[in-house]
């Protein structure tokens, strides 16, 4: 009879648990992270495909806002739903069917024919990948405890920048190409660009392990040590704020969160979906377009690394998050007021860098205290809520431009949206900050 070696039963030491988790993040989040990068290009590339398609499809600036924007209603309605299912079916499942979906409404986009065609097409897609961010964040709650989930989100969101940065000048040469495969510049666009997430989605079903427990790389005693860690966390934070689907429907800190979340996304998505056509406003030539665009995200994603990394070591992660989405809506102001064009880029890259600061730290605060059925119903409703910010921010920008002939105004209206949330976050404090027995507050 063979006796067990005591040592393969110790629990893992902290110095083998940090190795793990160092092991875990890298063999999950850069995939993760490439789908993410095709998931962002594909709801933003009709940000270039407008340079021509707008002429093409009859579109005006208040129709393309409207048009470009039913996407995130879409996402709206069908998120909390989604992130729900994923919870039944397993996110590898869950995320390979999204991505193959969108990837497939992406491409007929291309093929849109008028204003109702093209809406259709942006609200299908939306529904299409609903889910897939927040049940990213919800994934991570399987995986990373902590700190770690904090830098497995930060990476994440890196792909928002990385996106812009190798899509911006692709997009910008694929504008560049006429009559390949018969498509104009700006169907060409879209077919290529969704073929990626079709392929990655496939590749989902062999790459991504829904629990630690079924993942075949861990050993036991790591399985063990995760598990644990991961139980412990999750059980404090229900025995605190609650882990079931109505804890997180009736917190008012989830609906804040959610009404700042808004407030960031009316700038990201309504500046990122009009950026090619303001630097080509500013009498650029359409061939350098999408290098200069793709510098705001340059800049942006060393500053939210920088950022995110300053917050994680801070035991006050709040004046972080507030100061990167009070300097944006500053930011903005200065590119309303700045008419040389080279002032006015420096100006949105300050803006654009200081809102990926903002999502880089902010996404950490919603999982300190949702977990369970609360983590699945909380994320999907802070994102399903703020993405209503994605149809607002466009269409908005769109309807103030025809209005006035000019960018100033809506830079004006975004700013003020940005100071809303600035004020909101102010207010909400610390949502995770509970009195302990003796009177301690936890702080993020």
């Amino acid at each position: 009879m063979t006796q067990e070696n005591p040592a393969a039963q110790a629990p893992l030491s902290d110095a083998e648990g940090e190795r793990l988790m160092r092991r875990v993040l890298w063999r999950l989040v850069p995939f993760i992270f490439i789908c993410y990068v095709i998931s962002y290009l594909d709801r933003t590339n009709v940000g270039f495909a407008a340079i021509s398609m707008n002429q093409d499809l009859g579109l005006t600036a208040t129709m393309f806002g409207w048009a470009a924007g039913l996407f995130f209603f879409g996402y709206f309605m069908f998120e909390i739903p989604s992130n729900l299912l994923m919870q039944r079916f397993g996110a590898r499942v869950w995320i390979a069917r999204i991505m193959i979906t969108w990837g497939l409404i992406s491409m007929a986009t291309a093929f849109a024919t008028g204003p109702i065609s093209f809406s259709i097409a942006r609200f299908l897609l939306g529904l299409a990948e609903a889910v897939f961010t927040p049940g990213v964040y919800l994934y991570f709650t399987y995986w990373f405890p902590g700190k770690w989930r904090a830098k497995a989100t930060a990476a994440f969101l890196l792909g928002i920048p990385a996106a812009n940065i190798v899509g911006s000048p692709l997009s910008g040469w694929l504008m560049e190409q006429h009559g390949v495969w018969g498509l104009k510049n700006w169907q060409l666009l879209l077919v290529t660009e969704s073929m990626p997430a079709v392929l990655l989605g496939i590749a989902c079903l062999f790459v991504l392990v829904d629990t630690p427990a079924k993942a075949k790389w861990l050993n036991p005693r790591e399985k063990a040590w995760l598990d644990q860690r991961l139980s412990q966390e999750q059980q404090a934070i229900g025995a605190s704020h609650g882990n079931t689907l109505r804890a997180a429907l009736t917190n008012p800190k989830v609906f804040t969160l959610a009404a700042i979340n808004f407030c960031c996304i009316v700038g990201s998505i309504g500046i990122g979906m009009w950026l090619p056509q303001i630097i080509k406003g500013l009498g650029i030539d359409s061939g350098v377009v999408g290098l200069v665009v793709a510098l705001p995200y340059l800049l942006g994603a060393l500053a939210m690394t920088m950022w995110a990394r300053l917050a994680n070591r801070s035991r006050h992660r709040l004046p972080y998050v507030v100061s990167a989405l009070a300097l944006a809506a500053v930011a903005l102001v200065a590119a309303a007021l700045l008419d040389q064009p080279v002032l006015k880029i420096a100006s949105l890259c300050v803006a654009v860098a200081s809102i990926l600061s903002f999502q880089a730290t902010f996404w950490a605060i919603p999982s300190t205290f949702l977990t369970g059925r609360a983590a699945a119903g909380g994320l999907a409703m802070i994102v399903s809520i703020g993405n209503l910010g994605g149809f607002t921010g466009p269409f908005l920008i769109g309807l103030i431009k025809d209005a006035t002939h000019s960018f100033s105004m809506p830079f004006f209206a975004v700013a003020s949206i940005l100071l809303v949330g600035t004020c909101l976050m102010l207010w909400l404090g610390d949502p995770a900050k509970q009195q302990t027995p003796h009177g301690q507050g936890q702080t993020i």
